[in-house]
């Protein structure tokens, strides 16, 4: 009898199972080196978006797919709530992003300097381009690695003008609109002479906010950092001879650099890590989900095929 009531009971019954990913708070990690003293490695690495990648589907509970400018936030004030946080590595390996997000980060990371009053040293790794470059420029001194691609300083808008297939197609979209230009950009259309322009003077003015940054951020006068904000990429050598870098060096030239800005012959290394989430050492990235191409590739195609998009952005 008891066993039949059972049946019946699992019968009536909807079972599920909930894959929402959970979000665990960040734990610290020691990676290496020993004493009180706190030397955090901050990570920005891929396209610098607000845009939250979608989360790849596993059975029970997945890992935390975090948006960069959550979790970058989440470990600053992490660490700013860490008396023995005594310096921050910024450790970048990114072409740049939207200018939105890249002006955000780079404002987390001045308010966090002047909240801890800890000094930030910028690691630039494989790239760190345009809206990375621009990131950097929040750090106390920025050191690259021997072969650091950099520089790419100015703004990009991308869209798509699919006229052209959509008439060999036989299709037409059909717009209703309020003013003339409130379509201006529209992948149906192509631009006209006058919406180009302007288009273009909202591209020179988020230039001159970048140029600006160079200038007061390097010290450079505002027609040199002008000249170099042709959009142009550097090595790491043009650059430290350019001024836009302080010094090239391995990242344990970087963390020994930061141990002197923070007045401290020994410190543990330190990093932020979920459940789950392997970082071992130094160089282990924080997390990612997917292959390095899907990371990669798919913030581009959020981009490039969400309407006109103003970037700092190396995309060749």
């Amino acid at each position: 009898m008891t066993l039949v009531f059972a049946l019946d009971l699992a019968a009536c019954s909807v079972i599920s199972v909930d894959l929402t990913p959970r979000v665990r708070p960040l734990e610290e990690e020691t990676v290496e080196g020993r004493g009180d003293a706190k030397i955090v490695i901050v990570e920005l690495a891929g396209v610098l978006s607000d845009a939250e990648s979608a989360p790849i589907l596993s059975v029970g509970n997945p890992p935390a797919r975090v948006p960069l400018l959550v979790r970058l936030r989440e470990e600053l004030m992490k660490a700013s709530d860490d008396s023995k946080v005594r310096a921050i590595v910024l450790r970048i390996n990114s072409p740049g992003g939207t200018v939105t997000a890249s002006d955000i980060i780079y404002r987390e990371l001045m308010l966090f300097r002047e909240k801890a009053r800890v000094p930030i040293i910028a690691a630039l790794m494989d790239v760190a381009a345009s809206g990375g470059y621009y990131a950097a420029l929040a750090a106390d001194s920025i050191v690259a690695h021997p072969t650091t691609i950099t520089g790419s300083i100015g703004t990009i808008m991308l869209t798509v003008n699919a006229q052209g297939l959509m008439d060999k197609l036989g299709l037409a979209a059909i717009t209703v609109k309020s003013g003339e230009h409130k379509d201006m950009g529209s992948p149906f259309r192509a631009l006209t002479p006058e919406e180009r322009q302007m288009f273009q003077s909202v591209i020179d003015d988020l230039h001159g906010q970048f140029v600006k940054l160079v200038a007061e951020r390097r010290r450079l006068p505002r027609p040199t950092a002008a000249r170099l904000a042709d959009g142009r990429i550097y090595t790491a050598e043009q650059a430290l001879q350019l001024k836009l870098i302080d010094a090239i060096g391995y990242l344990p030239d970087v963390l020994a650099q930061a141990r002197k800005a923070a007045g401290v012959e020994e410190a543990r290394i330190v990093v932020y890590k979920r459940p789950r989430e392997y970082r071992a050492t130094y160089y282990a990235k924080a997390e990612t989900g997917g292959s390095a191409v899907e990371a990669a590739l798919a913030p581009l195609a959020t981009l490039g095929m969400s309407g006109p998009r103003f970037l700092y952005l190396w995309w060749p």
